[in-house]
């Protein structure tokens, strides 16, 4: 694909790492702090929100149809999807062009049929940090545990096998008779959000505090930062 001139607004650690991603695959890359009057007058306007519907923004522009949503994911150098969403007014053009350019840097760029708070890949994230909350309140497991449980089996399948792929192995009628005794006990609602609300309000906010459901202290951050990025490195190795 012929090179595009790519400006990125904000150059905070998002910002940053998109940009890496353009500029490793030969595209000219202009990279500013958020700056509304850098935005050209030409070519599609996308915002990398991981929530914010995009009629909302697209509310106030002059030019509603260059808006659309392509949300990464941090850090956006290693993780390959990207969500896009357009929205009412998104004409089809700047959709396709955006996909087409994404797909050329080898990301995996899966265009939603329609609007959804969290959109896709947030939704199951946080249906998922939901029971692993209600798990840790219930006394049926510790946040360690919870953890490694995932890292050690859902983790590694669903990097080669989505949920609804995983079903149809399984044996849909399978799953129906799991489903029928397994879903009345898991979590709904927010009730199990307390655990995270009395963290915060004791100032244990995580990691920027020191303090979470882990204690972080320096050689603990190294440790997972450099673990993270070693298994995200080596799964982009063809």
């Amino acid at each position: 694909m012929k090179s595009k001139h790519i400006c990125v607004l904000g150059a905070g650690l998002m910002g940053v790492g998109i940009a890496t991603h353009f500029v490793r695959y030969g595209h000219d890359v202009w990279l500013y702090d958020t700056d509304s009057n850098r935005i050209a007058d030409i070519g599609a306007v996308a915002s990398n929100t991981s929530g914010l519907p995009p009629d909302a923004l697209a509310e106030k522009l002059a030019h509603p149809e260059r808006l659309l949503i392509a949300h990464f994911w941090h850090p956006p150098h290693f993780i390959p999807l990207v969500e896009i969403v357009p929205g009412t007014a998104t004409k089809p053009e700047y959709l396709q062009e955006l996909q087409q350019l994404l797909l050329s840097m080898q990301l995996e760029a899966v265009v939603l049929d329609r609007a959804a708070p969290g959109f896709v890949g947030n939704r199951l994230q946080f249906a998922l940090l939901r029971e692993a909350l209600h798990i840790v309140k219930s006394g049926i497991a510790s946040a360690e545990v919870v953890d490694q449980v995932m890292r050690a089996s859902l983790g590694r399948r669903y990097a080669m096998v989505g949920p609804l792929e995983a079903a149809d192995m399984t044996g849909l009628s399978t799953v129906q008779d799991i489903c029928r005794h397994l879903l009345p006990e898991l979590a709904t609602g927010s009730d199990m959000m307390s655990l995270v609300a009395d963290k915060v309000a004791n100032g244990d906010t995580g990691l920027r505090s020191g303090q979470g459901f882990y204690r972080w202290d320096d050689s603990r951050k190294e440790y997972i930062q450099q673990r993270r990025e070693h298994q995200l490195r080596f799964a982009l190795k063809p």
